[in-house]
């Protein structure tokens, strides 16, 4: 029977104003009507008085397959089923803190995929790119540099994980990106600078060449995707937006040259503000090796910059967490930390129709509108004067994914 939600405050996720006491009726899986007037029949009715009513969250960086303490992983600790275990367990915390799809830009395999869509598990709809392309030694290449490359594939498990996929030269890169695509990526992540969680590498380096960012981009643009960078220097990043990427992720430094550029390649930009936040008031908790900390430094400045920067020349911004580690509860963090820099209503947009239309899919989800997915999500607070109580994953009391309710602790 169709549901007809009463009475809620309604955020459309396109940056319209708020409409009190909305009603929204949903039929099947879908949206049916966003604005509905008097009383539908035959429907069953869902009282969201005093809530406010808003799109599903959308997270537009994240790594479900890092869900365990990374030392335990690269020591070669934790068994299949503890990983398995830790990543059920991080898919059901993001579904039920209102983010329900995600992009997850590097260490899944399609197995997880399978499971969250035949509702084996509860989980947000997921978009991946299974293994991240990484050069040799570059950011993303796991584990000790005594170990010959191939032994970083120890750490993976077939459809369960996935790691960095070591591509030297263009024709191991095709190769890397075909297998991608066979793990189950329905877009490509490449690393094309050094990283924070590296241990080889600069945050000032650049990876990868023109040549081969640009073999991936001919790869992708075959299977009708994209790719999207890894890159915290902008001489990446302009090697990257030349080779014809659409999407960056991270940003650090983007000057007004290069958002220039990458607004004349509609090219988008993903910062991930929470991992530099959480890194900073907790690194003991990831297991992480002591020297990585030296590297958050100035990586939640340089991407704030790099935000403003991108949004003055009209790049769109949109919302990504990077958490990795065994506690992945705080994606809104995000939403909080970008309505500081954005205000509250663009943050909100950044996680829901901005980030929809970055992965490609703002025909199915990203704002409630009729047609859409009913991915829905209700919480307890003015979001546009409170957005940093999104950093709180009880305050979201009502969640429906496909129009059935997952997540309901309304009083």
């Amino acid at each position: 029977m169709p549901q007809l939600l009463t009475g809620a405050t309604v955020i459309d996720g396109l940056g319209g104003d708020p409409v009190p006491r909305g009603s929204v009726l949903i039929d099947g899986e879908r949206i049916a009507d966003a604005d509905v007037r008097g009383p539908a029949r035959d429907a069953d009715l869902v009282d969201l008085s005093g809530l406010t009513l808003l799109p599903g969250l959308i997270d537009a960086h994240v790594h479900l397959g890092h869900s365990s303490e990374s030392r335990a992983i690269l020591n070669m600790e934790l068994s299949v089923a503890e990983r398995a275990a830790d990543i059920f367990r991080t898919l059901r915390q993001t579904v039920e803190a209102g983010f329900t799809a995600v992009r997850d830009c590097g260490g899944i395999d399609h197995g997880v995929l399978r499971t969250v869509g035949r509702g084996l598990v509860p989980g947000p709809r997921i978009w991946a790119s299974a293994s991240p392309l990484v050069q040799c030694g570059g950011h993303g290449h796991l584990g000790s540099p005594f170990l010959p490359p191939d032994e970083t594939f120890h750490f993976r498990v077939r459809g369960l994980t996935a790691v960095g996929r070591i591509s030297d030269g263009s024709d191991e890169v095709r190769k890397a990106a075909r297998e991608c695509f066979r793990q189950g990526a329905s877009f490509l992540k490449m690393a094309v600078t050094g990283g924070v969680v590296s241990i080889a590498d600069s945050l000032d380096d650049t990876q990868f060449t023109i040549e081969e960012i640009a073999t991936a981009v001919t790869e992708a643009r075959a299977r009708h995707t994209y790719v999207t960078v890894h890159a915290h220097n902008v001489a990446g990043i302009h090697n990257a937006v030349k080779a014809g990427v659409e999407c960056v992720e991270h940003g650090t430094g983007i000057d007004e040259e290069t958002a220039a550029m990458m607004a004349a390649g509609n090219v988008s930009l993903v910062p991930t503000l929470s991992i530099a936040q959480v890194l900073t008031e907790n690194f003991e908790q990831h297991g992480l090796p002591p020297q990585i900390r030296e590297r958050v430094g100035d990586t939640m400045q340089g991407m704030t910059d790099g935000l403003l920067a991108a949004r003055e020349a009209g790049v769109p911004v949109g919302s990504g967490s990077d958490l990795i580690g065994p506690n992945q509860n705080r994606r809104g963090l995000e939403i909080a930390l970008k309505a500081k820099i954005l205000g509250a209503r663009e943050a909100i947009m950044s996680a829901t129709s901005v980030n929809a239309s970055i992965m490609r899919v703002a025909d199915r989800i990203g704002s409630i509108e009729a047609g859409k997915y009913a991915d829905l999500v209700a919480v307890d607070f003015d979001p546009l004067a409170e957005p940093e109580l999104f950093d709180n994953p009880d305050r979201v009391v009502l969640v429906m994914k496909g129009g059935t309710i997952i997540k309901d602790t309304r009083k």
